[in-house]
């Protein structure tokens, strides 16, 4: 949500920076009902206080003996008024509330302006893309011998698009799970396990809702309206939700894994296909909580524990700077980490890391005290640190070897039931 007095003071200013992430935005409807409230709410405030001094004086009269019968009418027929106008006001409020809310986070002013990720830029590239002295397959045809995963009977229990995974592929995928959330834990990150079911307030305060109702798996019936999570970035920004923290406990850093669901499951197509893009899929997650002017630092500490991943894994990757027009709703600055996928010939996102500034905490309404000072909204950010089904896929694609086997980071053999080196065909 944005500040309704900040947007106020250069709503040209906003409005255009709103337009490059959001070329149809125009802002004259927002600062109409916002005149209009002003106007109304005014308009009230000088009836009250006539009230009150019609009210005090009817007292006067009364101690004197005097008929108040008509100033007391008029009294009555202030209130009338006033009640009307507090009843508009009201109404306009909420109305724009609801505009409000359907308004995208400003970027920052660093961020390249282009409504197409083709101009996303890479800031970083780390390791090589592999080279094969063989054919080399992609996930799903290196699946026919390795029964890792078994997307047929997925469909059959759910659907298309939710991955079943089993034996080896279960543990590997577990393995990769463990380590993450080992590696965030070492860099200062406190795990949490949120509900997967929240509340429409919470997912209201991550700026999942409205904008993204169509996309969310929910339940709602005479008992529960919920939604599933499409990220553990809403469960864990509802964690302080309606919170005044103390300047002194920030930064909070949380780490958490969650299965995540998304109704989009994107477009069908070879390069869609396995564990590309799914309905359900694993996640462990990052998400501060931070002072504003601390939330920079805190931004790249999340970067580099996502990297990490990576490189314990020995895969190629780059950073990627967003484009105004690729970034999230909710985000101020996104940069997308790439892992390369042989058997795609490209690069996809494994994470994506943002910076929300207080764009969330004033949607949910988290505070923060310093020492007697005026409270301020804290500034959120999160990111994938990472996704595993994509991971999955890197993992199998860049370490296949010539006879269909897949070498094993190093990173991942503690955490496998017996040392395991290579996933053999069966």
């Amino acid at each position: 949500m944005l500040d309704m007095k900040e947007l106020r003071k250069d709503p040209k200013d906003f409005e255009a920076r709103l337009k490059a992430k959001a070329p149809e935005i125009n802002l004259s409807h927002i600062l109409s009902l916002d005149e209009r409230v002003r106007h109304l709410k005014a308009e009230a405030e000088e009836l009250k206080s006539k009230r009150n001094h019609a009210s005090k004086e009817i007292g006067q009269r009364k101690q004197k003996g005097e008929d108040v019968f008509s100033a007391m009418s008029e009294v009555a027929l202030l209130g009338e008024r006033i009640a009307v106008l507090d009843q508009e006001t009201s109404r306009i409020e909420s109305e724009l509330h609801l505009a409000l809310a359907t308004l995208p986070n400003v970027p920052m002013r660093d961020i390249p302006v282009s409504p197409s990720p083709k101009d996303n830029v890479c800031i970083k590239s780390v390791g090589e893309k592999p080279s094969f002295s063989f054919p080399f397959k992609n996930h799903v045809e290196l699946n026919e011998r390795l029964h890792l995963f078994d997307l047929p009977r997925g469909a059959k229990i759910s659907g298309s698009g939710w991955p079943l995974y089993k034996g080896l592929g279960a543990r590997l995928e577990w393995a990769l799970l463990n380590f993450m959330l080992d590696t965030h834990r070492k860099n200062g990150f406190t795990q949490i396990m949120p509900p997967l079911l929240v509340r429409p307030e919470t997912m209201y305060g991550s700026a999942q809702l409205p904008k993204f109702e169509s996309q969310l798996f929910k339940i709602k019936d005479d008992d529960y309206h919920l939604y599933l999570i499409p990220t553990a970035e809403c469960a864990l920004n509802g964690l302080h939700a309606e919170e005044m923290l103390e300047a002194e406990q920030l930064p909070l850093l949380y780490t958490a894994y969650t299965p995540c669901f998304r109704r989009e499951a994107g477009a069908a197509g070879s390069q869609e296909r396995g564990l590309i893009r799914t309905h359900q899929f694993n996640k462990v997650e990052l998400f501060c909580l931070t002072l504003p002017e601390d939330s920079s630092r805190i931004y790249e500490k999340m970067l580099q524990s996502a990297e990490e991943v990576l490189q314990g894994l020995g895969l190629h990757y780059r950073n990627m700077l967003l484009t105004t027009g690729d970034m999230s709703f909710a985000s101020a600055k996104t940069i997308d980490i790439e892992a390369w996928l042989p058997g795609q010939n490209r690069y996809y996102e494994v994470s994506s890391v943002s910076n929300c500034t207080d764009f969330q905490a004033r949607r949910a309404s988290i505070r923060f005290r310093k020492n007697q000072e005026k409270p301020q909204f804290v500034h959120t950010l999160n990111g994938s640190g990472l996704a595993t089904s994509r991971l999955m896929v890197a993992l199998l694609e860049n370490n296949q070897q010539a006879d269909g086997s897949i070498l094993v980071p190093k990173v991942l053999h503690k955490y496998l039931e017996e040392e395991i080196f290579f996933i053999k065909p069966k």
